[in-house]
């Protein structure tokens, strides 16, 4: 194939691995790999060796740069205070002891050198949210477990690549320099260097960002070529200094005060996900499925000691004293899959160690792939099954999130309610929060679109949205705030009588959910005919009385609202979808109160 064949077919095979992860709701990292190995070592169409030549080691560099910049940008040290004491002992002494556990293990059961062992103890520390919060979402853990694996992935990413380039930089000194004075001082450079380098270049971009210095259209732009000049220079001036200076870099501009990196943070997110996919099919087309089998049974005992014993003695010891439960504490111990950061980590330290003439680095590659390829399919499939025996797993997402309190609002949630779903009104009246709470539904009190409620609301067992404020911009905003929680296809609005609103003045309908039932509903409409005494009433069809013949009962400004199918499922009409009711559904309407229908009739 020629070169740009083969760039285009990485695409291809990217962007088709990430859809069936998506589909199958797995960690995209098992399909990114699995098509690496099948173009690469299986049918020989990709070799990235022969593909990149001497570019090969600047791309994959560059690539872990700006992954580790982005990772770098979601740690922020005020949630860090906030996120509990289990997760800071995870990313501080369940790291060390994850570390030393299985260098020892290496060290022991592949016959690597010791300092060899616990360079590479230390790149297969991280975990990483690039798998843990795939597997979330399909285990569907307690909100607590959810929580501690979500920011021990987010903390550890950063942290974690940061622990192996400091043990990468003092295992090679250490090996050309057997003198502790000498490694001292490498050492010291090295930080020296990439926390200045990563200082200078966090506070002067920020600053410039502050005060408008870089034009809107400019800023990502900056941002990524500053992330290549703050890597290179760095690196040439304290090799392996690069590394340590963007994940600073990072750290630095997401910590500044009144600086917005919002749109930096999403540019980078998209990059990372397409530099994630593309690496990955890359590294694992180099795999050389013999290095894996001549690995034997000592890299099967590595992983093992892994999943087995530094997992879990890292998760007891770090959670003592914590609100986890024995059986949280057990299904935190089970989940942590390796990721990007720990394949491509190792891949770019293997080239390094190899080119310094050090011929065990050679097992790095297959070694740390044979423990993401087990951790991923192991836990993945397994971690479900698991949470649902110990009791610890929510259930299906069904519920519905409520942005609203007013009285529509309530009255909806207390029929989705009285179904059997969870339901939880947010909203930022007091008033309404006081009068749903007397109705005896669950509230948050405060904006859904706000930091806190990122940190506290619960969307355990939600998986859908309602925004029914009264407010339609409001509405709109809430809409897309959840677009990447609940997904488009689980966006929905109730919109306010817009008469006199013109377009140049509302959201967008791109940005906007589902309108809620028919054309002519309105929250204004429902909440007038509430007010008036209308009732949300069930009704039972049967093969008697089907779908026709209950159209045929209800009166002509009765509103269709939501359905449950015969296995449960809640089925909502809108503007966009007819639902076509069978026997066995139950139907909720609003409609007029018996006793004024009778006095019609």
């Amino acid at each position: 194939m020629s070169i740009l064949s083969s760039l285009a077919g990485i695409g291809l095979l990217a962007i088709l691995a990430q859809l069936a992860a998506w589909r199958l709701r797995l960690p995209a990292i098992l399909f990114l790999l699995l098509s690496g190995i099948l173009v690469g070592p299986v049918l020989g169409v990709l070799v990235p060796d022969e593909l990149f030549g001497d570019l090969l080691f600047p791309v994959v560099s560059l690539s872990v740069a700006v992954i580790l910049f982005e990772g770098s940008m979601t740690l922020k040290f005020h949630e860090l205070r906030e996120i509990g004491s289990t997760v800071r002992n995870l990313v501080t002494i369940g790291a060390v002891i994850t570390w030393v556990v299985t260098s020892l293990a290496t060290h022991y059961f592949m016959d690597l050198d010791l300092q060899l062992a616990f360079l590479f103890g230390a790149l297969v520390v991280v975990t990483g949210p690039t798998v843990i919060v795939p597997m979330i979402r399909t285990v569907r853990p307690t909100a607590r477990v959810a929580n501690v694996l979500r920011w021990e992935g987010i903390v550890i990413d950063p942290l974690g690549a940061l622990l192996a380039v400091l043990a990468y930089d003092f295992y090679i000194v250490s090996a050309s320099e057997n003198a502790w004075l000498a490694v001292a001082i490498a050492f010291g450079e090295i930080v020296v260097v990439g926390a200045v380098s990563g200082l200078v270049a966090g506070f002067g971009l920020g600053t410039m960002l502050r005060k408008v210095l870089i034009p809107d259209y400019l800023r990502s732009f900056m941002a990524l070529l500053l992330v290549f000049l703050v890597y290179a220079l760095a690196d040439e001036c304290v090799h392996e200094s690069g590394l340590l200076a963007v994940t600073i870099f990072g750290m630095t501009l997401a910590n500044m005060k009144d600086v917005e990196i919002e749109d930096i943070l999403d540019f980078k997110e998209t990059l990372s996900l397409l530099l994630i996919s593309g690496l990955f099919i890359l590294l694992a087309a180099r795999i050389d499925p013999a290095a894996i089998l001549a690995a034997g049974w000592g890299a099967l005992l590595v992983l093992l000691v892994m999943m087995f014993i530094a997992r879990p003695v890292a998760v007891m010891v770090s959670s003592l004293g914590s609100a986890l439960t024995f059986r949280e504490r057990l299904l935190v111990s089970w989940i942590g899959p390796r990721g990007i950061v720990c394949a491509a980590v190792a891949a770019l330290f293997a080239l390094r160690l190899e080119d310094r003439g050090i011929p065990e680095a050679s097992l790095f590659v297959p070694l740390a792939f044979l423990i993401i390829i087990g951790t991923v399919v192991i836990q993945g499939l397994s971690a479900k099954y698991i949470a649902f025996w110990l009791g610890v797993r929510d259930p299906a997402p069904t519920g519905v999130l409520i942005a609203g309190g007013g009285i529509v609002a309530r009255r909806l949630g207390a029929a989705l309610k009285a179904a059997d779903l969870r339901v939880v009104l947010v909203d930022t009246n007091y008033d309404n929060i006081r009068q749903a709470r007397m109705e005896g539904l669950e509230t948050f009190f405060g904006s859904p679109v706000s930091e806190h409620a990122e940190r506290h609301l619960d969307l355990s067992g939600l998986g859908k949205l309602f925004a029914m404020t009264g407010r339609i911009n409001l509405d709109g905003l809430i809409a897309m705030n959840f677009r990447s929680v609940f997904g488009v296809s689980n966006l929905y609005e109730l919109p306010i009588n817009a008469e006199g609103i013109t377009d140049k003045h509302l959201v967008a309908n791109r940005f906007r959910g589902k309108r809620l039932f028919d054309e002519s509903c309105t929250y204004n409409r429902l909440a007038g005919l509430m007010r008036q005494g209308w009732v949300v009433k069930a009704t039972l069809l049967t093969e008697e009385f089907d779908y026709a013949a209950y159209g045929q009962s209800l009166g002509d400004q009765a509103v269709r609202l939501f359905a449950f199918d015969g296995d449960n499922r809640l089925r909502i009409f809108t503007t966009a979808h007819t639902l076509e009711p069978q026997p066995g559904w139950r139907i909720f309407s609003l409609t007029e109160p018996r006793e004024k229908t009778a006095s019609h009739e």
